[in-house]
């Protein structure tokens, strides 16, 4: 059956719907050819079924958008190194198969950008944050840390932020390897803040006596980010 659009429109073949000029799926733009509800209703009844795990303000994703400010580093896991610095007794540094040796396990968590999308459902595989404290001893003054990146990147972390159990340094999404735009090798997921502060291409981790602002917070971002609360600028 030839499928007609309405004028001004498009057909987008990968799922069968009518996209209009303005449409914009937060909005109602798209319409169903074969079912009753448009795009914006079956989001709202996803949003409706996930209920106070979407933070206000947020709409649902199925693909991870790429959102990066800057290039975009190219680490090769083999060349990948991670440091522990700062306020410890011993700074430690590890190659990716030394860091996976601590324990490597999968966590269930949610995912929350700042720019208003959420990604709910993946499965992050890793280590977890609470393995390397364990191998960490703090000098009493640390309160914060401070998160280095390849490409100079930094954001900031308050010490009960950061050393959470459901926190993890994550070289998979969904059985897949992480890949560059998203922050391989190692990115960390910090699920209950907002995206800016699970930071990709990780490299070094700064234990801090004071909190102080990253590259974000510098340029109007929230110091911490709690998507509940919607702490998006400061």
């Amino acid at each position: 059956m030839r499928v007609q659009s309405p004028k001004g429109a498009k057909i987008d073949p990968s799922n069968n719907l009518v996209i209009g000029p303005a449409a914009d799926y937060r909005e109602g733009g798209y319409l169903d050819l074969f079912g009753t509800k448009s795009r914006a209703e079956r989001r709202a009844a996803q949003l409706a079924a996930y209920g106070d795990r979407v933070p206000p303000g947020q709409h649902l994703v199925d693909n991870w958008p790429v959102l990066t400010y800057g290039p975009t580093p190219d680490i090769p896991i083999n060349a990948w190194q991670l440091s522990v610095q700062g306020l410890v007794e011993e700074e430690l540094t590890f190659d990716a198969e030394q860091f996976k040796s601590l324990g490597y396990e999968t966590f269930h968590a949610d995912f929350h950008c700042v720019t208003r999308f959420s990604m709910m459902d993946n499965d992050w595989s890793g280590v977890p944050v609470k393995r390397l404290m364990e191998r960490v001893n703090l000098l009493p003054e640390a309160s914060a840390i401070m998160l280095h990146c390849y490409g100079g990147y930094t954001t900031n972390l308050l010490l009960e932020d950061f050393d959470r159990p459901e926190n993890i340094f994550a070289f998979e999404r969904n059985g897949e390897p992480i890949d560059r735009d998203h922050g391989a090798p190692v990115r960390l997921i910090v699920p209950h803040l907002y995206a800016w502060k699970s930071a990709k291409w990780l490299a070094a981790i700064e234990f801090i006596a004071a909190d102080r602002p990253g590259f974000w917070e510098l340029n109007g971002y929230h110091m911490r980010g709690d998507p509940f609360a919607e702490e998006r600028f400061g």
